[in-house]
Formats: C-alpha cells, structure tokens, sequence
C-alpha cells in the first residue's frame, strides 16, 4: 500500500478542455509558481475528439499556499483556456453513504477495505430498505438507516435519502446491490457522484435469476460492470469492468458465487480510483488514470 498523502501539502488537479498548444506548459507553469512539485501525471489526447484530459499530483514546499490559493490561482488559467477543472487536497476522504438491499458481499468488501486504509474513504452511514445488514454496519461503527421503500413510499423515502447526503455532507453515493430504481429526478441530483455495480448480462439475462439464465445459455464468461449512475437504467458512463471464465461444470449458484467476487473487486477498483480522482467523465464514457 502506498503511503498517505500529507495533509495540506498534497494536491490533485484533473481538467479536461479542447485540445490545444501550450496546456502542459500553462499547468506546470502554475504548479511552478505556487511551489509545486510534480509527483505524478498522466495524460490523454483523444484526437477523435480533440479533446485532452489530464491528471496532476502534486506537492507544494511552502507552508503558506493553501488549497484555495491554488484554486484562485489556476482560475486564470482555466478561463484562458476553456479548461473545465477541479483541485482538491489529496489526503481529504471521500465522504461516502452506502446503499444496500439483500446481498450483503460488495457493502462487507467495502467496509474491511476501509477498515484497513485500502480506501480513501469516509463513511458516515449505510441506508438499506431492509435491515439485514444493520448488524454488519454497527460492527464497524457505521450508523445504519432503515429507509423502507414502497410503490406509495418512494418519493418520501427519496427525500429522506437526500436529506441524509446533505445532512452529512457526502460526496459519493455506492449502490451496493441496491435493488432498487432512482427516480430520473433523484439521478440527476446524485450526477456524477452516484456508483452503481452489477452483473455484465445486460442486456441479455434481465430480470430475476440471472445466474440461471446465463446457466442455461451456457455462458462462458462472468462478470461485473461499475459505472455511475444516470436516468438511463445502467446505461451510464462506465468505471471499471470485470470478467472470470467459466464452463459447463459449474451450477447456477456457483456461477452466482463467482459473480460477487468479481462484482466485490470492480466496485472497490472503481471506488478507488473516483476517490482518487482518477476517473474524468466526457460525455457517457470515461477516463481512467489507474
């Protein structure tokens, strides 16, 4: 494992804009200025769309620049070049709420993964419309919210769930095997910080049983797929995706049992790499710096 950014010294700036002459020197120019020392950066020119995306992380000597010395700043810059843009210190966790409904393999994952620092993450609540993994939660200090939810309850238990992501400041929403449908309302509000994960059968196996569909099909690949989520069901730009190879000898259950491995490990990878600042959103795709 990586060591910790230091508070306060370590910096992330991703941004994306047209492509043209002079960006990389504008931002290392900035980060010059500022006394900034590049420690790692990645970049990606998509000549198809004449667009580039960058990632830069960096650390800054002098005691008295400030995150949001560095946000004024790179202002001018971003203006000058039409750059769309965020910067944030690079120790702060990502304040996260996690959704879950019966299958309870994706919130454990996440919660030991925090547990042992594999996660820059916070997580000030679990919300679930049963209370199946209440227990799972309260074990590592999360409060836990039942929130049920009905065909007559929806809106009401979508404004509670709201009322939680501003009441405790969360960044990012995970649809831990959520099995329940946001509104196109409530997806809009939760754009581009909301992560959903499921199996990679759509849109072929929808609906109940999938395994046992896939099963019956004789499928030879299983997999997962974490992308985030848009009024558009599960059409939304994708993260991370994962596959494991299977054959005939395997039964309907196992094939379910090697899918939640797979969805656990693409749900943490994208989990990762968004509160990393890895992930920049174009359109309905993405760009991924691992």
């Amino acid at each position: 494992m990586s060591p910790r950014p230091q508070p306060g010294r370590e910096f992330v700036l991703t941004l994306s804009c047209p492509d043209q002459a002079g960006l990389v020197h504008a931002v290392t120019t900035f980060l010059l200025s500022h006394s900034g020392n590049i420690l790692e950066s990645r970049q990606f020119d998509d000549r198809r769309q004449d667009r580039f995306f960058m990632r830069v992380h960096f650390d800054v000597s002098d005691p008295g620049v400030s995150l949001e010395d560095l946000r004024s700043g790179f202002g001018p810059v971003g203006q000058a070049y039409g750059i769309s843009w965020q910067l944030h210190d690079a120790s702060t966790p990502t304040r996260t709420l996690i959704m879950v409904s019966k299958f309870g393999h994706c919130l454990n994952d996440l919660l030991f993964r925090k547990s042992t620092g594999a996660l820059n993450i916070e997580i000030p609540a679990v919300v679930s419309n049963h209370r199946d993994f209440e227990s799972l939660a309260r074990s590592h200090g999360v409060p836990f919210h039942h929130i049920p939810v009905t065909k007559e309850t929806k809106a009401e238990a979508e404004a509670r769930l709201l009322e939680l992501v501003r009441e405790l400041d969360i960044d990012l929403v995970i649809l831990a095997r959520y099995m329940q449908i946001l509104s196109d309302d409530l997806c809009k509000q939760l754009d581009g910080r909301a992560i959903n994960i499921h199996h990679s059968f759509l849109p072929s196996f929808k609906g109940a049983r999938p395994y046992a569909q896939a099963h019956r099909r004789g499928v030879k690949l299983v997999g997962a797929t974490a992308h985030y989520v848009t009024p558009d069901l599960d059409e939304g730009p994708i993260i991370e995706q994962g596959v494991v190879r299977v054959d005939h000898s395997r039964d309907p259950d196992e094939l379910a049992t090697m899918g939640r491995d797979v969805e656990a490990q693409v749900l943490a990878r994208a989990v990762e790499w968004h509160s990393d600042s890895r992930v920049l959103v174009h359109g309905n795709s993405t760009v991924v710096f691992r």
